[in-house]
């Protein structure tokens, strides 16, 4: 399937739709195979201990999803989450960005389906594995 939105549409949507969240992300790189999505670790993403909080981890996950689907289906700002499971399998690095790995499994025209793989930059074993399910709204 071609795509609709490559890495600077992709950013410039996140911009005007969600211009509240939108520094905190960059994408790295979109393309049949999927959507790489940097979080932009700073100290409102840290918890206690110094590490990446479950929320940035989790908001790494949807929105690296999100993007994945609307690459190929284009600008839809209503797409949104159904479902989602996360697996925090390892403390991030410290003083590292996050890169979530996005994967299209199944994308119909209600539902697409999909995983992220959540890594701390340079390192090879995954922080996070989430699993999400998108709603698509009807064409009108």
């Amino acid at each position: 399937m071609e795509l609709r939105l490559d890495e600077a549409g992709l950013t410039g949507f996140l911009k005007r739709e969600f211009g509240q969240v939108a520094q905190d992300f960059a994408v790295e790189r979109v393309g049949p195979e999927g959507l790489v999505l940097r979080l932009k670790v700073s100290e409102r993403h840290l918890r206690p201990g110094g590490t990446v909080s479950g929320p940035s981890i989790f908001a790494l996950a949807d929105v690296a999803m999100y993007l994945a689907i609307l690459s190929r289906i284009g600008p839809v700002a209503l797409a949104v989450t159904t479902n989602s499971s996360i697996d925090f399998m390892r403390k991030p690095v410290a003083g590292r960005d996050l890169l979530g790995e996005a994967r299209l499994l199944k994308l119909g025209r209600s539902l697409a389906v999909g995983d992220v793989l959540v890594r701390s930059e340079g390192q090879a074993e995954p922080v996070a594995r989430a699993s999400l399910t998108y709603s698509i709204p009807p064409v009108r």
